[in-house]
């Protein structure tokens, strides 16, 4: 596609599903990004082309959620013999059908280089998730390990808190052992998705897993290593960056971020209204990452908000237990 098309796209962008008659049974949910209905033991998760940044929803960015969705499809495929993970069908383009599992209440972000909300905690004298990191660290330089920072999830708008490993394990919000296996996958999934960006021109800077419990056994769900919970950089213009001070180039949301916060807009308040032309090149970096990365051209097949409505409310209709009633603290 040209990057012309985006215009015309717009019409299709979808905010949320209007489901007005769901089946005894189902109950929808809405998050930052997806809708979700849940049936039963299983769900329907429609990513919408809503952004967020600052645990804030901002707009919406056409195409935005068929990348989200068939790139995590991508990495679930290439991700499997790591870990288990939630997916039962591709319904749509942007729609999955996904097995409900017992949530674990904890966002796992890995990170290979100090940037971001590290960087500007560094920089404020504060530890990254309970991590102390020696003096004299440069802005984008890379870790000897990666870092793993866990923060909690909060609802209702809320920002999510950073944790450390030893609040999270006194705390009792995720047992020693548990949290091991979510440490050891956590980073494994980090080396793969590392590998297969760096064999793409890319580097995986930093990203965010979330986990939940299918039958006692850990599940990788949500998404994986997309534009909304990763950082990616070029590869062949890192070292040249980074020794000359200089901003990296980028494939993810810090474009939009970085918008922001020369707004003076870090959450609070009420946000700028962002022009249409800054949130097209945010479509247009979403479109080459999902490119870059897969190697493909990338065909948008997303239909229409009332289509995608209508098909998500027939299969609704359609899946087995839509006249139960589904239990509680599973996602």
């Amino acid at each position: 596609m040209e990057r012309g098309d985006l215009v015309r796209l717009s019409s299709r962008s979808l905010r949320s599903l209007d489901l007005p008659a769901l089946p005894p049974g189902a109950r929808l949910a809405s998050g930052k990004v997806r809708d979700v209905v849940t049936i039963g033991d299983e769900m329907l998760i429609t990513t919408t082309d809503r952004i967020s940044a600052f645990d804030r929803v901002l707009a919406t960015v056409p195409c935005k959620g068929e990348v989200l969705n068939t790139l995590t499809l991508f990495w679930f495929d290439r991700t499997a013999d790591l870990v288990p993970n939630h997916l039962l069908e591709r319904v749509s383009a942007r729609t999955v059908r996904a097995a409900r599992c017992e949530v674990v209440p904890v966002e796992v972000v890995v990170r290979g280089y100090l940037t971001g909300s590290a960087l500007r905690d560094y920089q404020e004298g504060r530890p990254v998730s309970g991590i102390g990191l020696p003096t004299g660290m440069r802005p984008n330089q890379r870790f000897d390990e990666p870092l793993l920072t866990p923060s909690t999830k909060e609802a209702g708008g809320q920002h999510d808190r950073p944790v450390s490993r030893g609040e999270l394990l006194a705390g009792g919000i995720v047992p020693r052992g548990l949290w091991e296996e979510i440490e050891r996958t956590a980073l494994a999934l980090f080396r793969r998705g590392g590998e297969i960006a760096a064999a793409n021109g890319l580097i995986l800077v930093d990203t965010k897993y979330e986990f939940g419990l299918r039958l006692g056994t850990l599940t990788l769900v949500d998404e994986v290593h997309t534009p909304d919970s990763s950082r990616y950089w070029y590869a062949d213009t890192y070292e040249r960056l980074y020794d000359a001070g200089e901003r990296q180039r980028e494939l993810d949301k810090e474009y939009l971020r970085q918008w922001l916060l020369a707004r003076g807009f870090r959450g609070d308040g009420q946000p700028p209204a962002i022009p249409d032309e800054v949130l097209l090149e945010v479509a247009w970096r979403y479109i080459t990452a999902w490119q870059t990365i897969t190697g493909s051209a990338f065909t948008p097949e997303s239909l229409d908000a009332a289509g995608e409505s209508a098909l998500v409310l027939d299969r609704a209709r359609r899946t087995p237990g839509a006249s139960g009633t589904p239990g509680a603290s599973r996602a």
